[in-house]
Order: C-alpha cells, then sequence, then structure tokens
C-alpha cells in the first residue's frame, strides 16, 4: 500500500479520488485551503466525510503559496502526487484572472519543485476540455490543438501542461495529464450547470438559460473521472489522456431530463449566450481506453438520478447554497 498526496482534497474530484484509495487500502494526506471560490459549506461536506476515516491526513495549506511546500516537504514521503487542487471555472476566470495563475500555474510549479526536491516518481494533473477552444473536432481526441484558449482558466491549464512537460523532460518526472469533460454528480460545485439546474427546479426558482439551451456537453460522472485517474497512478512516461462521458446531450434536454426526475416544470428565463461558454464539447477516449483500459461505465440517465436523489437526501441545507 502506499501513501499519496492528493491536492484540493475539499474537492469535488479530489475528495471522491481520496476515498477511492483510501478504500483500497492507501494512506492519503490531503490539502486545501477551503477558499472561498463557490460556497464553503459543500468543502466541508465532503471534507468530514474523508476526515473520520482511517489512514487519512489533512492539512490547511494553500499551494500557491511556496512555504506551504516546505510543510509538505516535512509531512512525509509521497508515492505520487495527484493534484486537483484548483481554481476552475470559466466565467469566474474572466473576472478574477489573477487567483486563477496563481492556484493553476504557481500552484502546479510549487507542486512540481516539491517532487524534484523530494524525489517523488510520479505526477498527475488535472486538466480541461476546455482547453480545446471553440472549433475542435468532434470527439475530440487529445492531438486537437489546444493553442487557442477562450478563457484565462483554460489558458492556465495549458501553462500548468506545459511546467509538467518541463519537469518531465529535465528532471525524468512521470506524468500524466487528464484532460477531465463536464463532471458532474453528488456534492458537486454548486456553481455547475447539473446543480444549479437542480437545485432551481426544485426550489421553483428561476432556470437561467444562457444562450438557445442547444449548447451540449459530453457529461462525465464522478466516479468514473475518480476511478480513471487513479488508474493514471502507473508509470506512462508523459501523457495526456481525456476522460470523458460517452453519451452527449443539449442543456434543453438535460433540463427536461430534471424536470422528470424532479416532478416539477423549470420556469427557465433565457439570458444571452456567456462569451467565454464553449458551444459543444465531446470527448475522444480511445487513447484512455488502450493505456488504462478505461472507459465510463455510469449512464447519464443513472448519474443524474442519483445526483438527484443526493440533493433531495441533503435537500435541508443543500437548497441554501450559493449557485453563484
Amino acid at each position: 500500500m502506499a501513501n499519496y498526496l492528493v491536492t484540493g482534497a475539499a474537492g469535488f474530484i479530489a475528495s471522491r479520488v481520496s476515498e477511492l484509495l483510501l478504500a483500497a487500502g492507501h494512506t492519503v494526506t490531503g490539502v486545501d485551503n477551503l477558499n472561498d471560490a463557490y460556497d464553503v459549506r459543500i468543502k466541508e461536506y465532503r471534507l468530514n466525510q474523508l476526515l473520520p476515516r482511517p489512514g487519512f491526513t489533512f492539512l490547511r495549506l494553500d499551494i500557491s503559496q511556496r512555504e506551504a511546500i516546505d510543510q509538505l516537504a516535512a509531512a512525509g514521503s509521497f508515492a505520487a502526487v495527484i493534484n486537483l487542487a484548483a481554481r476552475a471555472g470559466v466565467r469566474q476566470s474572466v473576472e478574477n484572472p489573477w487567483v486563477y495563475v496563481d492556484t493553476n500555474v504557481t500552484g502546479t510549479l510549487n507542486l512540481l519543485e516539491l517532487c524534484r526536491m523530494q524525489g517523488i516518481p510520479k505526477f498527475i494533473l488535472a486538466s480541461t476540455s476546455s482547453i480545446y477552444g471553440e472549433d475542435a473536432p468532434l470527439p475530440t481526441p487529445e492531438s486537437a490543438s489546444s493553442d487557442y484558449p477562450l478563457q484565462v482558466y483554460a489558458a492556465s491549464k495549458k501553462g500548468a501542461e506545459a511546467l509538467c512537460h518541463a519537469y518531465h523532460y529535465l528532471n525524468g518526472l512521470d506524468v500524466t495529464i487528464f484532460r477531465y469533460f463536464t463532471v458532474y454528480g453528488p456534492a458537486p460545485r454548486p456553481d455547475m450547470v447539473m446543480f444549479r439546474f437542480t437545485q432551481w427546479i426544485s426550489e421553483g426558482r428561476p432556470v437561467l438559460l444562457n444562450g438557445d439551451g442547444e449548447q451540449s456537453r459530453g457529461f462525465t460522472y464522478v466516479d468514473d473521472i475518480a476511478r480513471g485517474t487513479i488508474l493514471g497512478l502507473k508509470p506512462a512516461g508523459y501523457e495526456i489522456i481525456n476522460l470523458g462521458g460517452s453519451q452527449v446531450i443539449t442543456i434543453n434536454q438535460l433540463i427536461r431530463t430534471l424536470e422528470g426526475l424532479i416532478g416539477r416544470k423549470a420556469q427557465v428565463t433565457r439570458l444571452p449566450r456567456h462569451p467565454a461558454d464553449m458551444s459543444t464539447n465531446h470527448a475522444n477516449v480511445q487513447k484512455a481506453g488502450e493505456l488504462l483500459g478505461w472507459e465510463p461505465v455510469v449512464s447519464l440517465e443513472e448519474g443524474i438520478a442519483r445526483l438527484v436523489s443526493w440533493y433531495q437526501a441533503e435537500r435541508s441545507w443543500a437548497a441554501d447554497l450559493k449557485t453563484t
């Protein structure tokens, strides 16, 4: 069994990765600064699921600060760094670009330096499908251009990827980069469309829809993402791998699906399309299958139903989560 450093441990994907690692008998040192990028109550909820688990240690640190790396160096030896800490969200990155560079670029640099100094052999980076921009072929392979990001969020992830390649080239660090496609599931970020619409429809609030609703997404269930991320711990040299769902739906179809599950009609308020939004995304995951034996297994219908069930079970407080 191994000891892993998981950053962003109170986050949506990292908390699930930590749970699966612990269930497999590994130990996890989880790092998070519990910032207020979105409603911190959901971060505390996820973290509270982890804290009682044997083998889990939590450190409240900000990876963008160099002194945090000194503290991590003193925390023990790690078989790998799984860097899932990030400022996420394309729209917010337009409003506050500096914090995205601090966390996603400088934070990644600090963790790569930790690997170099401590001789940690493996580094996993969470990247994003947003990196492919607007005109990518569909379904999108890893070979598609990532040279023209549309938002600071995607640009910051491109910078983090470039740093990873430099440390692989200079120091022989084994690196696997995952480009995630539109992750959803229970206890998500409350600013994500799947949660926002679930909450708004459930509570009879206006459903704010940017654009005509014909934007489409290849939504990917969080357990599939977490499972694929852990498979990436195997030696790879340097690889960039898409993880994405096989089912694509429009936002209008998503609203109709949620209406059926919740049993309530959406009160849709249409707004102009946000300039940072991509019109579609859909992953080609052939490489993940070939290198990792991975494919998505949770159907969109089952995954959405699980999210709605979670929301209904946690509605007493989830109804008040801030969605912007």
